[in-house]
This record gives structure tokens, sequence and C-alpha cells, in this order.
């Protein structure tokens, strides 16, 4: 004779994990200019005018500052880049990445 008391088996729904994210850091110096950190805030990172002065202003107030969070892979493209274009005009500007917490 059939079970009949047996429980229908539940779908399993398997979610993607969303990729962990990492801040780009802005490290102050004594050496760039302000000009010139804006600007590359601006168009490397695409930030309005405005918040690359206050991005600017607060790593040369506290020593670094989080100008933005991407993925890591993304994230740590960008600060190369923001890094390199920096010392190739002559200045020790550094970016870093972390991982958000």
């Amino acid at each position: 004779m059939a079970d009949t008391n047996t429980k229908p088996r539940t779908a399993t729904v398997l979610k993607t994990a969303r990729p962990p994210l990492h801040k780009v850091i802005l490290v102050n110096d004594d050496f760039t200019p302000r000009e010139f950190v804006v600007r590359l805030l601006k168009d490397e990172f695409r930030v309005p005018e405005a918040q690359a002065n206050v991005i600017m202003m607060t790593a040369h107030t506290k020593g670094a500052c989080v100008v933005a969070v991407f993925t890591k892979e993304i994230a740590d493209e960008k600060a190369t880049r923001a890094t390199d274009y920096a010392h190739q005009h002559g200045f020790p500007l550094l970016f870093t990445t972390e991982p958000e917490e």
C-alpha cells in the first residue's frame, strides 16, 4: 500500500551572493596641488566639483578620505589608474583600496 502521508519537496532557491565591495581611499600628501587632486577626482571618479573639493579637503585635514566604493576589481583598477596618473605628472599622490566593512 502506498504511503499517502509524504510531504511534497520544497524547491530550493539559490540566491547569487553580491560581490564584496571595496573602498577607494585618497591618502593626503604635502606636495600635490589641491587643484590637481580635484581635477583627478572629477576625471577618474566622475564626482561633481563640489564633492571633489569636499573629498580633497577631508583627506587634507584628516590624512585620508574614502572617494568611492566599488567591487574589488573596479576599485583596484581606479586606484591604480589615479595613482599612476598622478605619478606621470610628477606628484606622489596615492590612492589605496580596502574592503568595506
